[in-house]
């Protein structure tokens, strides 16, 4: 019998299982994370090690740094979460990993690993999506959800409303034809003198700041779920430039507070409308940028005048970590195939 067929098997009596803890690796950007999840709800230990004060002094995650990164920090990273879970590998019944999206040379760290402990320790490998693992993040931070609810996924490489049918079916109703928006965000802040990370640092300037710049008076798809960051980001950069060429003071205050609002009512009132148009009553927020203050704000005032239910997961849960994966990796189980040890980074991965 085969790995493969020998996992199957496995994985037929871990479905039966009233309790199934999953290793969970997420090594997906700039963030090495190792999770212990039980029954895809209750995080035993959630260990995140960040590479943002590594990146800030190049203005942006470099792919090779990051892979080096994950080399030096995964197996220290593996001890700590197993430690903190008070767990031995002998006691994990599953061995999930980020598959893609994210940086070829950073998931390949993380697969590796994976593949090398679930063969190591005879234990099934289970393949997740990045994306979709976002979404997962708050089936942690709200033990009683269930689906189908509508999902808004901001993160500085995607931009998404989806309906989320079941745990492991998804439709994509609206996205981003071109930047992300914390994409737009980055570039945004790194023109006006902040650089990076650029979410953050926004939001944190524009706090309180009455905005009164008007950078893009139309929506290019007004009449769908999509939306474009491409000409605000655009329109922004150009401000800033006629300012400077006039000779005038940059109000950085106000420049950001007035993009940010634009940039989050654009999406926000988009993911509303989606749910009332798929008769549904929760909405909940997904990725990094489901951290903004401004977003959070506008959502559940929003959320209260449209008698929609806006959920947000914890901050800790919005950045990329392996609780998040190791959550939909159990529902994964409850449905798919373990992964074959020929299975290989995806650096790009639909819906």
């Amino acid at each position: 019998m085969t790995y493969f067929e020998q996992m199957q098997e496995k994985l037929k009596k871990i479905r039966e299982q009233k309790t199934v803890r999953v290793l969970a690796i997420e090594t997906s950007c700039d963030e090495t994370s190792v999770a212990v999840v039980e029954n895809g709800r209750k995080v035993l230990s959630n260990i995140i090690s960040s590479q943002i004060d590594i990146h800030t002094r190049f203005g942006g995650v470099v792919p090779e740094v990051a892979s080096r990164n994950h080399i030096l920090s995964i197996n220290p990273i593996i001890e700590q979460a197993l430690l903190k879970a008070n767990v031995t590998m002998n006691e994990i019944d599953v061995v999930a990993v980020t598959q893609g999206a994210g940086l070829v040379g950073a998931l390949l760290v993380g697969v590796n690993t994976a593949k090398a402990l679930a063969y190591a320790y005879e234990k099934p490998l289970i393949a997740v999506n990045h994306i979709k693992g976002h979404i997962a993040a708050n089936y942690i931070s709200h033990p009683n959800l269930t689906p189908p609810f509508c999902c808004l996924i901001v993160s500085g490489g995607h931009t998404a409303i989806v309906k989320v049918e079941n745990y492991t079916s998804f439709k994509l109703l609206g996205s981003t034809q071109d930047d992300a928006i914390g994409e737009a965000f980055d570039k945004v802040a790194r023109v006006v003198g902040l650089g990076y990370p650029g979410g953050p640092k926004i939001d944190k300037i524009a706090k309180d700041i009455k905005p009164t710049i008007t950078f893009i008076k139309h929506d290019t798809f007004e009449n769908s779920y999509d939306v474009s960051y491409s000409g605000l980001k655009t329109a922004v950069i150009n401000y800033v430039n006629t300012q400077k060429q006039s000779g005038k003071s940059l109000d950085v205050a106000n420049i950001c507070a007035s993009f940010q609002k634009q940039a989050v009512e654009m999406v926000a009132k988009k993911a509303i409308k989606a749910c009332k148009d798929s008769n549904l009553n929760t909405l909940v927020l997904a990725g990094g940028v489901a951290a903004n203050s401004c977003l959070r704000n506008t959502l559940q005032n929003l959320g209260k005048e449209n008698d929609v239910t806006v959920l947000f997961p914890d901050i800790e849960l919005c950045t990329d970590n392996a609780a998040m994966i190791g959550s939909l990796a159990y529902f994964n189980l409850q449905t798919y195939e373990p992964a074959e040890l020929s299975m290989s980074a995806k650096p790009s991965i639909p819906l």
